[in-house]
């Protein structure tokens, strides 16, 4: 028979747990209330007074939960009110739908690997909304074993296994950005997503309201096929500006 636990045992097991997320704390960071202020570009940049995006929403929630932990999911302010106000228009107009973000940066920007950008907080990945063979609303799975969603490969007609990524979904969410950026001193300035795929986007009942917004049109380093990325762009300072 194993050995009840003592209090002698059971107290290093606790301050071992409560070390674990004290540390998961720190390296998480904290939103700033104040607006912030980016630096540079999204290829070399910085950021200040980041706000963090909510781990999760009514209809929507973060890729990971230890990348958000690890602090993996902070944004200039404006975008995070971009962000925010686009899902509470979609909440209202498609109660259904359910959204997954991915990456976007580190609270003090500057370079995120594996990415290429990210830098200034003014780029935001979201994990493609999708259907199960039933046609019901699903999400995209994010375990680890996936790479948290970005392992996945969804061929040219949008399917992996019995998953299809919904295409108005997608289309209906880049409106909303796209609508909640005007009312702010924020534009979307290149959306990466896969030529075969962003295709079908053309098809769909709210294409009209995003035809015109700037398509990465050359095959991307890396496909964005499970995944498309928004560039945005608000008044950024000089990246030697940081340091005054």
């Amino acid at each position: 028979m194993m050995p009840r636990p003592t209090g002698k045992l059971i107290l290093p097991g606790i301050v071992a747990v409560l070390a674990v997320f004290g540390a998961l704390a720190w390296v998480s960071g904290s939103s700033s209330d104040q607006p912030s202020t980016c630096f540079g570009s999204s290829a070399r940049g910085a950021l200040r007074d980041a706000w963090k995006l909510p781990r999760s929403g009514s209809n929507f929630r973060a890729y990971s939960g230890l990348g958000w932990l690890l602090g993996r999911t902070f944004v200039h302010s404006a975008v995070h009110q971009v962000l925010l106000e686009s899902y509470r228009r979609l909440e209202a107009a498609h109660p259904e739908y359910r959204f997954v973000y991915g990456e976007t940066g580190f609270e003090a920007g500057g370079p995120f690997e594996p990415h290429r950008t990210h830098q200034n907080g003014l780029s935001v990945d979201f994990m493609v909304p999708v259907r199960d063979a039933s046609g019901g609303v699903a999400e995209l799975p994010t375990s680890a074993f996936r790479k948290f969603g970005y392992g996945l490969e969804f061929d040219d007609s949008g399917a992996w296994g019995e998953l299809r990524i919904d295409f108005e979904a997608t289309a209906l969410h880049l409106a909303e950005l796209k609508r909640s950026a005007s009312g702010r001193r924020v534009r979307i300035t290149r959306v990466i997503f896969d030529p075969n795929l962003s295709a079908h986007l053309k098809r769909t009942r709210a294409w009209p309201q995003i035809r015109n917004l700037p398509f990465m049109t050359k095959p991307p380093w890396i496909r964005h096929d499970e995944h498309y990325h928004v560039d945005f762009e608000t008044p950024c300072r000089p990246l030697g500006a940081l340091a005054k």
